[in-house]
């Protein structure tokens, strides 16, 4: 990145990368959401938009025809598509942490055999981690890739939960057992959406983010190449932890976004609306709320801020992370909430964006790790640093 960075500030490069998302965002994403999350339908104008400006190809090497984000800019652009729109901004970070695996783990034939592709936007990636019965606790999965010597392929069998991308994808990566008695067996593997035995279900009927599908896929003796496992036997669920670390302060960046976007709403609309012969912006009440808003949604940038700080410095920043998304998601609800109250009776209803926020904020504080598993992370990092 050029420029020096000082603190929390962003580097030249780095702010130009922010305007250039959040004039998009205003003028491409925004003005699509609230039909989108009416519909329960994603976008895909939207998404050739981030594929034309390179976003697809965050997180995949320049070598590969990608854009290679530091964590920072990974962050600032997931803040500025989810005030957008959080479905856009979630689709598109899912479809960055396949990229992240492949640029991690694979082979470099497949790498070059996917990773153009992906930053070009299509095949969409889907990340297949969370089973029915195995979301906080992956080492608990029931899927299993059997190996069959006699043809050197792996034979999946199992289904996943709660997979975004699930009906959009093209390529997924897939977490399973290689003994469906050892946990310690858990290895990842690359398996295209149109191989034979996988199947899409329906898409889930959610709270919020409604424009970002959600399906289980399931895999009924699914064959696919020995080449296509992305780790050694064993490896999996550490690769999964370790690429899920940047994803956690992606979803964190997201939440802020969110938040932000509520903020913003709820200033305007207090500026607009009277309320006892004032406007409520002059009621005391109101401006100590919108102080406590703001303040929520600093806070929870800075912790962002110094979790990608530790990325890029090659530190551990699992702790931090897990700081960043709890704290953040945490804001992002708090702050929907007082949006909507600001609204009042409208904050209720379809006519304003804040019911979408609020109803989008929640899911923060669940995908890719819980509040509780972030506060476990946490706790872990502070006891051990005594």
């Amino acid at each position: 990145m050029t420029g020096a960075r000082v603190g929390s500030a962003l580097t030249d490069e780095q702010r130009a990368v922010r305007d250039l998302v959040r004039k998009f965002a205003a003028e491409e994403v925004r003005p699509t959401a609230r039909e989108a999350d009416a519909a329960g339908t994603f976008p895909e104008e939207v998404w050739d938009g981030l594929a034309e400006l390179g976003l697809t190809g965050l997180t995949v090497p320049e070598d590969y025809g990608g854009f290679d984000a530091d964590a920072t800019t990974y962050a600032v652009v997931n803040e500025e598509l989810a005030h957008g729109s959080l479905a856009v901004a979630t689709a598109l970070s899912v479809h960055c942490l396949v990229a992240s695996c492949l640029a991690e783990f694979a082979t470099e034939a497949q790498k070059e055999r996917w990773l153009p592709e992906m930053a070009d936007g299509r095949p969409v990636g889907a990340f297949c981690l969370s089973e029915p019965h195995a979301g906080s606790n992956p080492a608990a999965m029931s899927t299993t890739a059997e190996c069959d010597p006699e043809t050197d392929e792996y034979v999946l069998n199992g289904e996943k939960q709660w997979i975004t991308n699930g009906s959009r994808a093209g390529i997924a990566v897939v977490f399973a057992k290689v003994d469906p008695d050892d946990s310690d067996s858990i290895t990842q593997f690359l398996v295209p959406m149109d191989a034979e035995g996988v199947a899409v279900g329906p898409k889930e009927e959610k709270l919020g983010l409604r424009a970002s599908d959600t399906t289980p896929i399931a895999f009924d003796d699914c064959r696919i190449p020995a080449e296509n496992r992305l780790t050694e036997e064993g490896r999996g669920l550490a690769a999964a932890l370790e690429v899920l670390t940047g994803g956690r302060i992606g979803i964190a960046a997201q939440a802020v976004g969110v938040a932000r976007a509520a903020l913003e709403a709820a200033t305007a609309y207090a500026e607009e609306r009277e309320g006892f012969g004032e406007p409520l912006s002059e009621i005391g009440s109101v401006r100590h709320t919108v102080a406590e808003m703001s303040t929520d949604v600093a806070a929870a940038r800075l912790l962002v801020r110094e979790a990608c700080r530790r990325a890029e410095a090659g530190e551990d920043a699992r702790v931090a992370a897990a700081r960043a998304k709890y704290r953040a998601s945490e804001a992002a609800m708090s702050v929907t909430n007082e949006a909507v109250q600001i609204h009042g009776g409208y904050g209720y209803t379809r006519e304003y964006d804040v019911e979408r926020f609020y109803r989008d904020a929640k899911v923060t504080e669940i995908y890719e790790g819980t509040t509780e598993i972030q506060k476990e992370v946490i706790a872990r990092g502070a006891f051990d640093t005594r």
